[in-house]
């Protein structure tokens, strides 16, 4: 995969250039295949590429470090909130939950936007499906065959009480 600022470089040093289209008749309509551009000016974007390729992955590197960080923050600061709302749960448990609950491109109660505010019924949630899956026989109940929502009605009594027993000072 050439690196866009390959794209842009050609483009700035080409007297002339075309973007390049073809007919999708699947989508139907034109979808850009790339960029048309003069041979110098590609040879000269591609020894600027070159040039500067190891401080762009240096810089990658870094950003890709942040966001570690950021996100190691975030789950720390999820696991926080649990503790403040659920102050009997487990000690160590908390971590454990927001550790999944805050799994990257999961889709889970902890990568919703309401999770990012520590909104309190968000981390309840990801309490919840914690408590569900762990302190129930609700896996089992699938596994038997049981719908989602059957296995759900079946343990959400257990749950309620253990979530008022975490809460309770």
């Amino acid at each position: 995969a050439l690196p866009i600022s390959l794209t842009r470089r050609a483009k700035k040093h080409s007297v002339l250039s075309a973007v390049v289209l073809k007919w999708s008749r699947s989508r139907n309509r034109y979808e850009r295949q790339g960029l048309l551009v003069e041979e110098d000016a590609l040879e000269k974007a591609e020894e600027e590429c070159l040039a500067d390729q190891e401080i762009r992955e240096l810089r990658r590197e870094r950003e890709a470090e942040l966001r570690e960080e950021q996100d190691q923050l975030y789950v720390r600061s999820f696991a926080m909130r649990i503790r403040e709302l659920f102050p009997r749960c487990p000690q160590g448990r908390e971590k454990v939950i927001a550790a999944h609950a805050c799994r990257k491109y999961s889709d889970r109660v902890g990568r919703s936007s309401a999770a990012k505010r520590f909104d309190e019924e968000a981390v309840t949630l990801a309490v919840a499906a914690h408590v569900r899956h762990r302190e129930t026989e609700y896996d089992e109940l699938i596994s038997r065959g049981f719908e989602r929502f059957e296995a759900r009605a079946m343990v959400r009594k257990k749950v309620e009480i253990t979530l008022e027993k975490w809460c309770s000072p």
